[in-house]
């Protein structure tokens, strides 16, 4: 593929299946509950696309600074990639059956080291409305081993938690509303959020299908949050841990807000940390 064709941070179907060239279609599912994303890929997937073991490649260990799922070190993410045949001027196109807010930390974590990647808007369901009974539990033939080098994290796409209050931060929760407002948390430790944080939850930037709304509406979200084209770069992106967050990254870029920073750690790594305040209650 020419390297010069620019990838939009989500495709629709259509345009997945116009790209010129090799595309590796990467299955991201992920569940928080603790179901199996390898047995819902080994269920019924896409043709030809690979599963991408979130746990394995694209998450490090657990720890209370870092987060449950902090970035894993390059050489680790580089070795998963390489396994599934992915090179560095692959284009990857990744989905899951949540709207693509797994799969977006996938998407993420290639386009911020260089490489051309995309959610699949609407995932499988989109997929199989346009090919009906297309899903295969067929694994696709192993691939021979990609050229994928290994590049360290951009220090300038990242942010600490130190960093949250920023005079020039705008902090972005892309969690559920409950959970912002402290109502309820199942996996951390405080509930609430970060103080002064507005919340634009992801999944609210869906439609029913889990499709992504019209730029028109997904920009009107943001900017109900404070965020606009002159205050995106001030984003930082965070969620419960660093997963989710990224999806609202890719859709502030394909609205053309801009682009912001990503808080790995997320409310997992920041709520375990006492000396920080908590706020609780709805801001937005």
């Amino acid at each position: 593929m020419d390297e010069t064709v620019v990838i939009p941070p989500f495709l629709r179907v259509e345009e997945a299946e116009a790209l010129p060239g090799r595309v590796v279609l990467a299955d991201v599912r992920w569940y928080l509950d603790g179901r199996s994303g390898r047995a819902a890929y080994e269920g019924g997937h896409l043709p030809g696309a690979v599963f991408v073991d979130l746990d394995r490649w694209l998450t490090g260990p657990a720890t209370p600074t870092g987060g449950r799922n902090p970035l894993p070190r390059p050489e680790v993410f580089a070795e998963g990639m390489r396994a599934l045949g992915i090179d560095d001027d692959s284009v990857v196109v990744a989905y899951d059956d949540q709207g693509g807010v797994i799969a977006a930390r996938l998407v993420w974590m290639l386009r911020v080291t260089g490489r051309r990647a995309a959610v699949l808007d609407g995932g499988p369901d989109a997929y199989t409305e346009a090919h009906p009974d297309s899903l295969t539990p067929d694994e696709p033939e192993p691939a021979r081993e990609g050229d994928f080098s290994v590049r360290a994290w951009p220090a300038g796409a990242l942010a600490e938690a130190d960093d949250l209050a920023g005079p020039d931060v705008l902090t972005v929760d892309a969690r559920n509303r409950d959970r912002f407002a402290g109502a309820q948390d199942p996996v951390d430790p405080r509930p609430g959020h970060v103080p002064g944080a507005v919340n634009v939850p992801c999944r609210e930037n869906l439609d029913g299908l889990g499709r992504l709304l019209p730029v028109r509406a997904v920009r009107e979200n943001f900017a109900a949050g404070g965020v606009v084209a002159a205050t995106a770069s001030q984003v930082v992106s965070y969620c419960g841990s660093g997963v989710t967050a990224c999806h609202n990254l890719l859709t502030l870029e394909h609205t053309g807000l801009g682009s912001g920073r990503l808080y790995v750690g997320g409310w997992s790594a920041y709520s375990r940390d006492e000396a920080r305040p908590v706020e609780t209650g709805p801001r937005r």
